[in-house]
């Protein structure tokens, strides 16, 4: 008889620039900037469901399964 394989997803679902992604529970703006830019974080926005969340909130503020993240960076033109 056979088992059927599951699929176990440790961590939340989140959308992060209209791309599902999975992850840690605890993860917080500050943790997802970490991963997508590195140290590259100068003239970047980050907004949080619609809403723009200031880069001193970054690290305390806690996300949440299905939350929707908007990550800008500002680029010179002429």
């Amino acid at each position: 008889m056979a088992i059927p394989l599951v699929a176990i997803v440790v961590g939340m679902e989140i959308i992060i620039n209209n791309q599902k992604e999975i992850v840690a529970e605890a993860s917080t703006i500050q943790s997802v900037a970490n991963a997508k830019l590195g140290d590259k974080q100068k003239g970047v926005a980050i907004a949080l469901n619609n809403q723009v969340v200031a880069k001193p909130d970054w690290s305390s503020t806690q996300l949440k399964n299905n939350d929707n993240i908007l990550i800008i960076k500002a680029t010179q033109g002429g």
